[in-house]
């Protein structure tokens, strides 16, 4: 009634079979995805330092790019956008980041990295409106 499968399954689940593919472990999924996070959060704060220079936005591009080189072993940084946004959305956009950041790094219990991303939201919080902060 049936055919027999002919041809070895790609999701392969037997105990001690290897597989073609590397497999990476949850913590490097997370590394990963925290690396992202402050990635893209370095890149809007540098865009924020292309706007309004200051002395927090620059030591927390430096605490930034140092996490970002730890979990990726490298850093490449962007260039700050040549059409500038409201200084207003690059601090939303932070704050949203920031948060994104805090949640991976306490799932993956990197404590540095999770006390620079609440130290960022809370400066982005600041610098924000706080209806414009309740919307989001």
């Amino acid at each position: 009634m049936y055919e027999p499968i002919r041809t070895k399954s790609v999701h392969s689940t037997m105990a001690g079979t290897t597989s073609d593919f590397p497999h990476r472990t949850r913590e490097e999924e997370l590394d990963i995805q925290l690396a992202g996070h402050l990635a893209a959060l370095l890149a809007v704060t540098d865009e924020l330092r292309a706007q309004t220079p200051s002395a927090d936005l620059d030591t927390a591009a430096d605490r930034l790019a140092a996490q970002v080189t730890r979990l990726r072993g490298g850093l490449v940084r962007a260039v700050p956008a040549t059409n500038p946004r409201a200084p207003q959305a690059l601090h939303q956009r932070a704050h949203t980041l920031a948060g994104r950041a805090l949640v991976v790094a306490a799932s993956r219990a990197d404590t540095a990295s999770a006390i620079l991303s609440a130290e960022r939201m809370d400066a982005h919080a600041e610098a924000l409106d706080p209806q414009e902060l309740a919307s989001h």
